[in-house]
């Protein structure tokens, strides 16, 4: 670990040491709590970072509870950042939405980030993205670390009862709220998952079998060349196009979109595109990919179970 040029209260070279150590036995927690903040990989590292820099310039010696401390400290970094977020927010143009979803190039991530990065999906990421900043923490640090509210109230500036009630907002949001019968949804879901699997293996049989025979695909205006057809129909055209466009597919993630089963294009959490599908008879009947970012934030978007 680097540390600080300046120490602070901390005049010996092993103190700073043992401070190193107690710090790096938080520092997986810190960057998993950062991470579901955050919802980026580098700007979690940058937040644990930070962390430490303020740790190691204080009183250490006067911290009672030190895990509870960095906490803490990672929570406030990380509403900053969520705030700026918001203010700053700009919508992607059809070219970058593309070159987000791009082929990846081969090597892949390392593997500590890897594993932060598959540690919670995509659609959560997603729907933790459309929460305000106060009820994210409350639900992140209440329903996902076991942090009581009372612990949590003086982050966000409320009362434990009303930081409560912003987690209860967050969990329903991130819940959703299904139109069709849990059998139903079951049934779309086992459809969808079906198409996703053979669509990210490039099986143009696998993607055959599980479309009807005429099926709809259609295109947001946004992700397509000039003069290309925003509709397509009949299974061998449709499939054609899902498996020449696999990769991807392997980014996508199923979620409950407007209440049915759809899916999501997130890298990092971010929503580029969502598919929405019309199933029947265990097939799919029709599918749309939309990108628009004005379309994209009039979805109800939650966390699909199972």
């Amino acid at each position: 670990m680097d540390g600080p040029d300046d120490p602070g209260e901390l005049d010996e070279p092993r103190e700073l040491d043992d401070l190193a150590e107690r710090f790096d036995a938080q520092r997986g927690t810190l960057l998993s709590v950062a991470y579901r903040l955050l919802g980026s990989v580098g700007e979690a590292e940058d937040a644990v970072q930070e962390t430490w820099l303020r740790l190691s310039r204080s009183d250490a010696g006067a911290v009672e509870n030190l895990p509870g401390w960095l906490r803490t400290v990672i929570t406030r970094i990380c509403l900053d950042v969520l705030r700026a977020r918001r203010s700053r927010r700009e919508d992607l143009t059809g070219q970058e939405v593309l070159d987000q979803v791009a082929e990846p190039a081969a090597g892949g991530r390392p593997e500590d980030e890897a594993l932060l990065a598959d540690s919670v999906s995509r659609a959560l990421l997603v729907v933790l993205d459309r929460l305000a900043p106060a009820e994210r923490v409350a639900f992140v640090l209440h329903d996902m670390f076991a942090v009581p509210f009372d612990q949590i109230a003086p982050l966000v500036g409320r009362t434990p009862v009303t930081t409560k009630k912003l987690a209860s907002r967050a969990r329903g949001k991130v819940r959703g709220a299904p139109v069709v019968s849990a059998d139903e949804l079951a049934r779309r879901h086992t459809a969808v998952s079906a198409f996703l699997a053979a669509a990210r293996a490039g099986d143009l049989d696998a993607v055959l079998a599980v479309l009807a025979p005429d099926v709809v695909r259609r295109s947001d205006p946004l992700l397509l060349p000039p003069g290309a057809a925003a509709e397509v129909r009949g299974a061998r055209a449709v499939a054609e196009g899902t498996v020449f466009l696999a990769y991807r597919s392997r980014i996508a993630e199923p979620a409950l979109i407007d209440g049915s089963v759809g899916a999501v294009v997130a890298p990092g959490g971010r929503l580029l595109i969502a598919l929405t599908f019309a199933v029947e008879d265990g097939r799919v009947a029709a599918y749309e990919v939309i990108a628009d970012p004005a379309r994209l934030r009039r979805l109800d978007i939650a966390v699909l179970d199972g």
